[in-house]
């Protein structure tokens, strides 16, 4: 079978593919229809937590799948029940709702940014958002995400969002009006090619937020879940936002979303939001499992120091290689940038010697193992880059 061929055939041209095709995964290796063997560095962009087919995620999905698959929420079900009192006991936030995806998550923490408008800001209802941000690709999201790319071809698009630069706190102070209800932003840029702001950014947003009585909203749907050597980022600071959006890697693959908020950013009332699939007893029974197994065997700190071996290895090939400009991220979300743009002939090179990358921008690739990485799967794959990075420099 042309795999290839029939996706010409009948799907929408919509992803720049691989010319790989995936049938199979066991931990951070998968295989395709080839029986190739590939190292998984992109976990399924910051989504496989426990990599691919992990026996607890797989035994989690049989046994509720044999018990009770969906139901509408009218009904009180016990594994929405369980992971939503799993996430509130470990972390700074007192209310759960459950969605399918980041972009819902990320539309979730808006409406209740602008509920909170309504109620106490004098029915204020924009958001402050980032350049370079990604939320999600509806349309509310695309006009959230400052990036043109993905709006202009929708224009026009919904309002109530104030593009600014990202790590500029005078940007959002300039842009806050009477009509302000929030600022949201992400931990860390990662569709933007994993940007890190300076250390004390979120914090002066937060004070701002703060004097200005505004909501602050952080987007961890690809740092959440240990991806940055905590449980979720905004630990790494000072900082406790009023909502946060969560997705990825919360059932490492199975797909949910999660909005956390305070009691006071808390607002919706009874049937202001809801969700058909959000929340059903197959995805938070999986999300529970992996939430669990990661508190449970401290995967944050796995991820912490997998992150600070990684990043070390990469580093070293800084200093080899003169035209690798920067190493950045944190955990195990970091990017290697390049003083050209070669982003796709390494990722090529990559695939070739039996890796998984991901291009984040035309000059940088992104590195997204999952947490269960391992010392060995870490010095084979930079390994590989190396010998890919070498044999792309001498053919440029």
């Amino acid at each position: 079978m042309d795999w290839i061929e029939l996706e010409k055939k009948y799907y929408m041209p919509l992803f720049d593919r691989l010319p790989v095709t995936l049938v199979r995964g066991q931990g951070v290796n998968v295989w395709d229809d080839q029986g190739r063997q590939y190292l998984d560095f992109t976990s399924g962009i910051a989504v496989l937590s426990l990599g691919h087919c992990h026996p607890v995620l797989i035994q989690a999905i049989t046994s509720q799948a044999e018990t009770l698959i969906h139901t509408s929420n009218n009904f009180y079900t016990t594994p929405q029940l369980k992971l939503a009192e799993l996430l509130v006991k470990h972390s700074a936030f007192q209310k759960v709702f459950f969605c399918n995806s980041g972009a819902e998550a990320a539309e979730a923490a808006v409406k209740l940014a602008r509920r909170y408008g309504h109620l106490h800001l004098g029915e204020a209802y924009e958001v402050i958002t980032a350049r370079g941000s990604f939320h999600g690709r509806t349309l509310a999201m695309v006009a959230a995400s400052g990036q043109e790319k993905f709006q202009k071809p929708y224009a026009p698009i919904p309002a109530g969002f104030i593009n600014v630069d990202y790590d500029d706190i005078e940007a959002i102070k300039a842009a806050t009006t009477p009509l302000t209800c929030a600022v949201m932003l992400e931990a860390v840029q990662g569709e933007g090619g994993v940007n890190v702001p300076h250390p004390d950014y979120l914090q002066k947003v937060r004070e701002w937020c703060d004097e200005k009585g505004l909501l602050f909203i952080l987007d961890e749907i690809q740092t959440g879940i240990a991806r940055t050597g905590s449980l979720f980022a905004y630990e790494n600071t000072a900082v406790i936002p009023d909502i946060i959006a969560l997705a990825k890697g919360l059932a490492s693959g199975v797909p949910i979303g999660a909005i956390l908020a305070t009691e006071k950013a808390s607002v919706f009332a009874l049937s202001e939001h809801g969700s058909t699939f959000g929340g059903n007893p197959l995805a938070c029974a999986a999300g529970y499992a992996v939430l669990d197994y990661i508190i449970t065997n401290d995967l944050t700190r796995h991820a912490r120091e997998m992150g600070k071996l990684l990043r070390a290895d990469l580093e070293a090939l800084q200093k080899e290689y003169s035209f690798i400009t920067q190493v950045r991220g944190c955990g195990l979300l970091l990017a290697v940038e390049f003083n050209r743009e070669c982003a796709r002939q390494v990722l090529d090179a990559c695939l070739e010697r039996g890796l998984l990358v991901n291009k984040v921008k035309p000059n940088a690739i992104r590195l997204m193992p999952p947490l269960i990485i391992t010392p060995a799967e870490i010095k084979e794959a930079v390994s590989i880059l190396s010998s890919a990075i070498k044999c792309m420099a001498a053919h440029q």
